[in-house]
Parts: structure tokens; C-alpha cells; sequence
């Protein structure tokens, strides 16, 4: 009976999370508040976390985490996930950046409408029995122009919006191309452009080392005069000392924050700064944004563990449950292709290239290449899979290489691995047998087909009358029972290759006695 999967709720969400994972196949169990000690005595039991921003998955919490698979975060910031380190430990982590895509976008376009009009000083004073109309004059948003930093998926909404409110909106994304922002009718700038042109400017990008106090002091000063921004993106990517003096001179005639280089925010030196409109971090919060985090997360999490489907994942290639099943034989393939080269290379790896042809082309690559690398580094790591694979070929410094390639070739579908050595290059190259039995077509040149499955043995000799009889004689008296013979030769009498699938593992004892074999070049055991 097939155990199924557990997964910890540990903080609040929608109810119906829950529910989904139950209706998923998946054991789960709601336990929100709990302090960093005692998550870290629960957690090795689970295989799916599922957080918002309450839980900080640290790195003491990840290693005690023996069994975890996924980590699935309500929301779109990681901030409180060590993810480099779930990186390592081969745990997937995925976040949930559409679910309140609408209300983040809709709260910085209030932000800006507050700013405009003075909204929450005008209210207090109302509130107060001042009826101060005459002290307050707002201006417009018609006509003036907006400017973007960062113009992905909030970003582009936000943008909507405001063409909506007859805005003009530039924007400054480095992944922005020349036909999206046409499509989304902006006009993409330069940072200098963005900072001297806009009236207003609204930050919707991540936080990163590029993007880290990318409003600073400097790049504040050389905003237009009267400038008013809002930030409803992630706090550090302004200088708020800096904001706060802008403020206080007049040349940023307002600034509203949603988020804080610290939070919770119970002091900041941008409280009592003349025009300054403070939120605490609600981007999210509308019902409509909780429900829709809250069960994508649990249905995302619910596939991958179920099905294997990868959705949103920001350590690994997202994968649909639909897509899994067509490339599970090609991903087996590949894995068993990096595990031959990384068993049979010799020297120092330095790089490895990835080809795909035939149908193989057709699909996504990223998967193919990393069960490539985790068949690869599983000659260095007993704990290796596609999620950390990556990390540790970067880690030893492997020059990575994914090749697709529209031509024709003997076979209907090829993958090719290719690894740079101190001593050369070292090529392996397997297909499919009908849609989903991998086999191995060629090694180092030589043509060979091959199932790689269990304990092999492999042999380098000189094409002669009398070996295969030879060696098999040797496995005989040894006990070894031959399942399947593998051949393959470049020319007549030339070198040849011999590849035997076997019931027994090898032993040392016999590979030095097939050493002794006449003609024997190389002889090495392996393990599928």
C-alpha cells in the first residue's frame, strides 16, 4: 500500500486548502503558531510545507527536515525562505505570484489616488471637526505620467489601469522586449529616462542584490521635482533615510508605502514625514486574494506530490501534470545518460552540453537537462535530484550547455550528452524504443544499444575471435549470472565495446581478473 504524502499547514490560510489537499490524496495537518524550536522537532515528518509570511524556514528548520519535498509558499515573496539552501537539500519551492496579482495592483493604484488627493490627512482632519477644505489641493492623475519599475505581472496590470485613467506609462524593466510593452501600450526607458520624466512612480519588481535600494539616495535626487511614488512591491528597494529628507525638502511632494526595509514596521524614520501615507503591507489582503493563494498553493503542492507536476517552482523548471508522464521516459533517459558519462569520464569535468534531436527537440529542455546533471552529480552526492543538480554542478564550477537541434537524424528521437574532460571530450548518446523504454545507441563513438539497468559491467577491448567466450567463462566460474550482452565495435579488429547487465554485483576481485584478459583495454562496473 502506497503511503501518501503528508503535508503541514503552519500558518493561517483559507480553510479550503486543506480540503483540496485531502481531496488530492495527501494527509494534512492544520498546526499554525508554533515557535521556530518546536516546527523544527515536527518537521521531519512531513513531505509538503505550506506557509505564508509567518513561518521563516530557516536553514536549522530545512536540515531537520528529512523527508521534505516541497515547500509552497501563499504569496509571492520568499523573503522568509532560506531557498538556496532548500536548493541544496533537492527541495522544490514554489510560490503563488498570480493569486493577488489584481489586489496588489488595485492597492498601489489607491495608494496613488491617496497621494493625489491627500485622502488620509484630509479624513483625520475631517474626523477631527476641522472641515478644512481650503487646506488641501490635489492634483490630477489624467494625463500625467506614470512610471514603472518592474513591468511583469503586476506591473502590467497596474499599467492597465492606468492607460484606463488616461495616464502616459513608461517603464523600466530589463526583462522588458520592444514587442511587449507595444503590446501593452507603454514605452519602455532607461532608469535616468523613467526618473526624470514620471509624475508618479510605482515599484513592482523583487527583491534582489540588482534591485536592492534601487531608489537611492542619488537616483532619488535626480527624480523630476514633485515626483510622488508608491511602493507596494518589497521593502529595501528605497532608501527611506533618503525618501524621508526628500520629503522634508519638497522636491518628493508625497511617498506611500505598503512595505518596509523592516517589518513589522513599529518605528521608521518615514513616521511624521510631511505627505507620507503608510499601509502595513496589504497588498495582499482581500478576501478574494486569501482564497485564490490559498488553494492554488494546496493545488500545486497536491501535484507535484502526487503527479509530479511542477507549477510555479523558483528552484526548478515548472512541469504540468499533463507534461509529466510524456517526458518521464525521456527525463529516465537522461538521467541514466549523465549517471554513464559521470561513471566513465576520466579527469576533471569542466563541461557538459546537452543535445536534443527528433522529437526530443520538441520538448521543454530545462527537465531533460536536469535529470542530465542529477544522473551526472550522483557520482558526487548520495542526496542529489533535479532540484539541487544544478546547484552542485555550479558549485564544482560545470559549464552547463543545453543544444536543440531541428535536424534529421537516424533515429526519432536522440539525446545526447557531451562532457569536456582534461583528457578530451566524452559523448553518450540513448533514444526511446517505442514511446517510453530508454536505450543507450552509442558510447564514445561506437555504436552499442544497450538497456542500462542495474549492475553492469562494461569492457573496452580489441576486436578478437575467442573474448566473449572468454569472459563469460570468468563470470561463470564466478558465480555472475549474465542477463543481457551488449556489443558494439568501430571497425573489424578494431576497438570494441562490451556492455553486460548482470544478477550479481561486480566485485574488484573480478574486474582485476578481467583485467587480465588478453586485449583488455578498460573494464569498470557500474550501478543503475
Amino acid at each position: 500500500m502506497t503511503t501518501k504524502p503528508k503535508v503541514l499547514i503552519s500558518d493561517k490560510m483559507d480553510p479550503n486548502a486543506a480540503r483540496i489537499f485531502q481531496e488530492r490524496g495527501c494527509d494534512v495537518d492544520v498546526i499554525t503558531g508554533e515557535t521556530p524550536e518546536e516546527l523544527e522537532a515536527r518537521i521531519g515528518e512531513y513531505h509538503g510545507l505550506a506557509i505564508r509570511s509567518s513561518t521563516k524556514v530557516t536553514k536549522e528548520i530545512l536540515d531537520a527536515a528529512t523527508n521534505l519535498k516541497v515547500i509552497g509558499r501563499a504569496g509571492i515573496g520568499v523573503d522568509n525562505v532560506d531557498v538556496p539552501h532548500a536548493s541544496s537539500k533537492g527541495i522544490v519551492v514554489m510560490n503563488t505570484p498570480f493569486g493577488n496579482s489584481i489586489t496588489t495592483a488595485e492597492h498601489a493604484i489607491a495608494l496613488m489616488f491617496a497621494l493625489a488627493r491627500q485622502i488620509p490627512e484630509a479624513n483625520a482632519r475631517t474626523q477631527a471637526g476641522e472641515w478644512p477644505k481650503n487646506g488641501f489641493m490635489g492634483v490630477e492623475v489624467t494625463g500625467k505620467t506614470l512610471g514603472l519599475i518592474g513591468a511583469g505581472n503586476i506591473g502590467s496590470i497596474v499599467a492597465s489601469r492606468a492607460i484606463g485613467l488616461r495616464m502616459k506609462v513608461v517603464a523600466y524593466d530589463p526583462f522588458l522586449t520592444e514587442d511587449r510593452a507595444v503590446e501593452l501600450g507603454i514605452e519602455k526607458v532607461d532608469l535616468e529616462t523613467l526618473l526624470t520624466r514620471a509624475d508618479f512612480i510605482t515599484l513592482h519588481t523583487p527583491m534582489t542584490d540588482q534591485t536592492r535600494n534601487i531608489l537611492s539616495r542619488e537616483r532619488l535626487e535626480k527624480t523630476k521635482p514633485g515626483v510622488r511614488i508608491i511602493n507596494c512591491a518589497r521593502g529595501g528597494l528605497i532608501d527611506e533615510a533618503a525618501l524621508k529628507d526628500g520629503l522634508e525638502s519638497g522636491h518628493i511632494a508625497g511617498a506611500a508605502l505598503d512595505v518596509f526595509a523592516v517589518e513589522p514596521a513599529k518605528e521608521s524614520p518615514l513616521f511624521g514625514a510631511p505627505n507620507f501615507i503608510c499601509t502595513p503591507h496589504l497588498g495582499a489582503s482581500t478576501n478574494e486574494a486569501q482564497v485564490n493563494v490559498a488553494l492554488q498553493v494546496a493545488e500545486q503542492m497536491a501535484d507535484f506530490l502526487v503527479n509530479g507536476g511542477v507549477t510555479n517552482a523558483l528552484n526548478m523548471p515548472s512541469l504540468s501534470a499533463q507534461e509529466a508522464p510524456k517526458l518521464r521516459p525521456y527525463m529516465k533517459l537522461a538521467e541514466n545518460l549523465g549517471s554513464l558519462v559521470g561513471q566513465l569520464a576520466h579527469g576533471n569535468l569542466t563541461q557538459i552540453s546537452i543535445e536534443r534531436e527528433g522529437a526530443a527537440a520538441s520538448l521543454s529542455g530545462k527537465p531533460i537537462e536536469g535529470a542530465v546533471l542529477a544522473g551526472l552529480m550522483r557520482q558526487y552526492s548520495d542526496t542529489v535530484n533535479m532540484v539541487n543538480a544544478p546547484f552542485l554542478a555550479r558549485e564544482r564550477g560545470l559549464d552547463v550547455r543545453s543544444v536543440r537541434h531541428e535536424r534529421e537524424g537516424p533515429y526519432n528521437t536522440l539525446v545526447r550528452v557531451t562532457v569536456a574532460t582534461s583528457q578530451g571530450d566524452r559523448s553518450v548518446a540513448g533514444t526511446l524504443f517505442g514511446t517510453d523504454t530508454p536505450r543507450l545507441v552509442e558510447i564514445f563513438g561506437i555504436g552499442v544499444e544497450a538497456e542500462l539497468a542495474g549492475h553492469m559491467l562494461y569492457i573496452v577491448n580489441e576486436d578478437a575471435p575467442g573474448f566473449i567466450g572468454r569472459i563469460g567463462t570468468l563470470l561463470g566460474e564466478s558465480g555472475i549470472n549474465i542477463g543481457t550482452f551488449n556489443l558494439g565495435r568501430r571497425d573489424a579488429g578494431g576497438e570494441a565495446v562490451l556492455l553486460l547487465s548482470v544478477d550479481q554485483p561486480i566485485t574488484r576481485e573480478i574486474i582485476a581478473r578481467a583485467s587480465q584478459l588478453e586485449g583488455v583495454k578498460t573494464v569498470m562496473a557500474l550501478e543503475f
